[in-house]
């Protein structure tokens, strides 16, 4: 079974959230045979992986950073998101922390580095803006010798 893994932004530009779509069914549709797809389910970039994967056919493992991890979410919506896409999966792993930190962040993301044969990244090609964050978690996936797909445009800036 192929494994396909995912560190994003939460933040996607509007302008920019078609091309992402794109990018993630040309990965997660352009595969032979069973796909797990692996996402920490965070709001933006991993809750959409998680369902275009789930679109695909792929079995979804999400991997919990935390014990209050539903309790970071602001937004209603991206909490019914989560809520919605964690009952379909397949696999639940959970990192063991009790809050939610960078150090909780940090470790979900290289877990899914460390599992994944394939790292897809929605990553303005930025430093990361935390400890645990996309730019690190590329970084970490390239050190492993893992490939890494990146999704962004050239010039397309985030909040």
């Amino acid at each position: 079974m192929k494994r396909i893994g995912v560190t994003g932004h939460r933040s996607i530009p509007d302008e920019l959230l078609g091309h992402v779509e794109q990018g993630l069914r040309a990965v997660l549709g352009g595969h032979e045979g069973p796909l797990e797809a692996l996402s920490s389910l965070a709001e933006g970039a991993d809750q959409l992986f998680a369902a275009i994967a789930l679109e695909c056919g792929a079995d979804l493992t999400v991997v919990i950073p935390s014990g209050d991890y539903e309790e970071g979410f602001e937004d209603a919506g991206a909490l019914d998101r989560y809520l919605g896409l964690k009952r379909r999966a397949a696999q639940e792993v959970r990192m063991d922390f009790a809050r939610s930190t960078d150090e909780a962040y940090y470790a979900a993301g290289t877990w899914i580095a460390d599992s994944c044969d394939r790292l897809v990244a929605v990553w303005d090609g930025l430093p990361a803006r935390g400890h645990g964050g996309t730019a690190e978690i590329v970084a970490y996936a390239r050190e492993l010798g893992k490939p890494v797909t990146v999704i962004w445009r050239e010039g397309v800036t985030r909040d």
